[in-house]
C-alpha cells in the first residue's frame, strides 16, 4: 500500500482549494508509472504549526506505481512546482503540499524522506482519512490509523467537506 497525504490552504489566480486538491490527482494520474486507488474524502482541517493561516482542504489517495520512494517524491515535488508551489514559510500558507505517507512497510529515512512519514501520529488531518481507506491495514509501525488515532496528541478540528470523485476522464469535489 502506498498513501499521498494532499493539503491546500490557499487558492490562486487559477484554482480553488478545492481544485488545487483535484488538479494534483489528475497530474499525478497522468504520470505513466502511478495509477489512482482508493480516495478518501476532503476534510477541512485547521493549520497545525503554524496557526495564523486560513484552514486546510486535506485528503490521501491510495495509488500503485512501480517508482521507488525516491523516485515517487521526486514526482511529487515535481507535480508541486508545475502547480506554482513556492516553499516560502515552513509550515506555512500553500497552494498544495504532496507527502508521501506510506510506501507498502518500507522503513527508511534518507535527507531527503523518511518513510513511514514521521508526523502521521500527531496528525488527525493526516489519521482520520487514512482510515477511511486503509481499514485495519498497519501503516505505522505496525499500527493502523484507527489505533494512532486513539494516542494522538492533535487536538485540532477535522470535520468532513466533500467527496472527491474520480475517474479516467474527470475529477470533480462533491
Amino acid at each position: 500500500m502506498i498513501i499521498l497525504g494532499l493539503g491546500s490552504n490557499i487558492s490562486n489566480n487559477t484554482y480553488t482549494r478545492e481544485e488545487n486538491i483535484a488538479t494534483a490527482v489528475r497530474l499525478l494520474s497522468s504520470h505513466p508509472q502511478i495509477t489512482i486507488g482508493k480516495i478518501s474524502h476532503l476534510y477541512e482541517t485547521e493549520p497545525v504549526g503554524l496557526k495564523e493561516q486560513p484552514n486546510f482542504l486535506n485528503a490521501v489517495i491510495e495509488i500503485r506505481t512501480d517508482l521507488s520512494p525516491l523516485e515517487l517524491l521526486t514526482v511529487c515535488l515535481a507535480t508541486e512546482r508545475q502547480m506554482g508551489r513556492i516553499r516560502e514559510v515552513h509550515w506555512g500558507p500553500r497552494n498544495i503540499d504532496i507527502d508521501l505517507l506510506v510506501y507498502h512497510d518500507v522503513e527508511m529515512t534518507t535527507s531527503e524522506l523518511e518513510l513511514p512519514h514521521p508526523r502521521t501520529p500527531e496528525r488527525k488531518f493526516v489519521l482520520i482519512p487514512l482510515a477511511e481507506i486503509t481499514d485495519n491495514a498497519k501503516i505505522y509501525r505496525g499500527k493502523n490509523a484507527q489505533e494512532l488515532l486513539i494516542s494522538t496528541p492533535d487536538d485540532t478540528q477535522v470535520k468532513v467537506y466533500g467527496e472527491i470523485v474520480f475517474d479516467e476522464q474527470a475529477i470533480s469535489i462533491g
